[in-house]
């Protein structure tokens, strides 16, 4: 019997859509947004939908209607100027897309007091880890993160997975197991590094499955991620309390 994953399909509250993953793609290579090299942030663009599709993540039409956009821009700057117009009055293909950028970042900005405002509230605070061999410093301050920072850095897992290679083999790969796997490495410690809990994947299905699981606790609040910096390494946090440990015990019960 040939490994193989299960067909997980897992829909998270994400609330990122494809002008977040743009911003993201020109922060993450520190571009001019005035600017967009258009070929290279296509080429990553479509990257990240094919890791969704992998991922058998639900991709809303928005990222595919982006993604058309973004080859049609590319295919416009591949043409040659009209000569009868001068250059200096010449539609810019990307201005379009720049001016929709630039008012979704600045809408992001005015709304992040009232997002700060609702943590308050909610007393959701971030919180530094206590100090352990593996922990980042007490003082050191933890940034939050979204879906995309956690699929860059599972593009770098893949990218160091060897290729492919048909194992025989009666074990299925399952996300509740690596869930269990997941809370058990995080169990009596305060956090870990993501890249860890990639330890002892070593094919492409390994990464997945794993990535998934984490996806899902990360769904069902068991475990936290932040960064130490921004573009970081990132960190997955248990939850501390009796709630928290409580929360844990069921689903371990339950995997």
């Amino acid at each position: 019997m040939t490994e193989q994953l299960n067909i997980y399909n897992i829909k998270i509250p994400v609330f990122e859509g494809p002008l977040d993953l743009l911003l993201h793609l020109i922060k993450e290579n520190k571009l001019d947004i005035y600017d967009i090299p258009i070929a290279k942030i296509t080429s990553q663009y479509l990257e990240y939908i094919e890791i969704m599709k992998e991922l058998n993540l639900e991709i809303a039409s928005e990222f595919l209607v982006m993604a058309a956009t973004l080859i049609y821009i590319k295919s416009r700057m591949l043409l040659p100027p009209d000569e009868t117009i001068q250059q200096d009055e010449q539609e810019d293909p990307r201005a379009n897309l720049v001016q929709r950028l630039l008012e979704y970042q600045a809408f992001k900005e005015a709304s992040a007091p009232l997002r700060e405002r609702e943590e308050i509230w909610t007393n959701a605070y971030p919180r530094t880890p206590e100090k352990t061999d593996v922990a980042p410093e007490p003082d050191l301050l933890l940034f939050d993160i979204n879906m995309f920072d956690l699929m860059a850095a599972l593009k770098k897992i893949l990218n160091r997975v060897p290729p492919e290679v048909l194992k025989i083999t009666r074990e299925t790969l399952t996300v509740k197991d690596r869930m269990a796997h997941i809370l058990e490495k995080i169990s009596g410690q305060e956090s870990v590094r993501f890249d860890d809990l990639f330890i002892e994947a070593d094919t492409r299905v390994d990464v997945i499955v794993t990535f998934l699981a984490l996806l899902e606790s990360l769904r069902l609040g068991l475990v936290r991620a932040y960064q130490d910096a921004i573009f970081g390494s990132i960190w997955i946090l248990r939850h501390n309390g009796e709630e928290a440990a409580h929360a844990i015990e069921e689903q371990e019960d339950a995997i």
